[in-house]
Formats: structure tokens, C-alpha cells, sequence
């Protein structure tokens, strides 16, 4: 039997991404163009699900940049 795939997308470059953990083996993945947006839908899903929440930038590619979120948090 084939494990399942747990990515059914591309990263796209420019973009910024957060990861939700809602259980075993289900984490969603949310992405936002523009960066005050995704800043402000990351820390909104942080009042709902405190520590569940995980940032994880920009992508550029091959790797993600911009990564620290807590940054962001003292310059907003």
C-alpha cells in the first residue's frame, strides 16, 4: 500500500506561508500574497489556536526567508 502524499501543491515564489496543526496527521496550509495579511491571518489563528500555529515565511523558491515572525511582531 502507498502512503498518501500530505503536499498537493507547489510552494509559489513570493508568497507567504503558515502551517495549522488541527490533529494527527492533518495540518493545514495557508498562504497570503501580501505580507502585513498574512502577519495579520497568522496572528489572528494564533488567539484561536495558541501554540498549534507555525510560521513559516517566504517563499523564494527553494527555501523559506523572512521566517521569524516574532520580528514582524515588534515592528507592527
Amino acid at each position: 500500500m502507498s502512503r498518501r502524499s500530505l503536499k498537493k501543491f507547489d510552494f509559489g515564489k513570493g508568497i507567504y506561508y503558515f502551517n495549522i496543526n488541527k490533529g494527527q496527521n492533518s495540518n493545514i496550509t495557508i498562504k497570503r500574497t501580501d505580507k502585513d495579511k498574512a502577519i495579520e491571518a497568522y496572528k489572528s489563528y494564533v488567539r484561536s489556536y495558541q501554540d498549534k500555529v507555525e510560521w513559516l515565511g517566504k517563499w523564494d523558491g527553494s527555501k523559506f526567508v523572512e521566517s521569524e515572525i516574532e520580528k514582524f511582531d515588534k515592528a507592527s
